[in-house]
């Protein structure tokens, strides 16, 4: 080894130790429950621009957050749709793709669509609508407070889209609060 130049070692990136997978129920007075991970908190939104039923699901240990902004449906839902079409769109430059799962659950009253935004640049990998199509529409994003590296992140990422799907899935709007389903 005395004779060959020494040779430059590779960036490597920090081991990421994954929780288990354990969920609870988010239920309370809001207009929608669902179940999200334990090992995430949910905060209400604070700030000067949040509006009622605004809520933050953080995850600490990735520096993560879904942010979760709720709207009352009054005749306007095609404007909501086309914001929150336009939030994905601003990914388009940074973006290698985008996919789309149509969410279509009549029985819930649940109908949305999930983005896959792909790129090692994107700002937020994950973004998704869903709404009831008279009175309820949610949007939600995924962001982390690191450097967008999103090759670095895939490991996170999929982890947390299964935790996406899982509250998308467990997703529905409630009735009244004292006729709460719980799932």
């Amino acid at each position: 080894g005395c004779t060959s130049a020494d040779m430059p070692k590779p960036w490597g990136y920090f081991r990421i130790d994954l929780p288990d997978k354990q969920y609870t129920g988010f239920d309370t007075t809001y207009p929608y429950c669902f179940r999200y991970p334990a090992y995430a908190r949910i905060m209400p939104k604070t700030d000067s621009l949040a509006e009622p039923y605004w809520i933050n699901i953080q995850f600490p240990s990735f520096k993560g957050t879904i942010h979760l902004s709720y709207k009352p449906v009054r005749g306007n839902l095609p404007e909501y749709l086309e914001d929150a079409r336009a939030m994905v769109m601003k990914h388009i430059p940074k973006a290698d793709a985008i996919g789309e799962t149509l969410i279509n659950r009549p029985e819930d009253k649940v109908y949305g669509m999930v983005y896959d935004i792909r790129g090692s640049d994107a700002a937020s990998p994950i973004q998704f609508f869903l709404t009831d199509s008279l009175r309820h529409f949610i949007r939600g994003a995924l962001y982390f407070y690191v450097k967008p590296n999103n090759d670095s992140l895939s490991p996170v990422i999929a982890f947390l889209k299964q935790d996406i799907d899982t509250l998308v899935g467990s997703f529905h709007w409630e009735k009244e609060p004292d006729n709460r389903r719980h799932k």
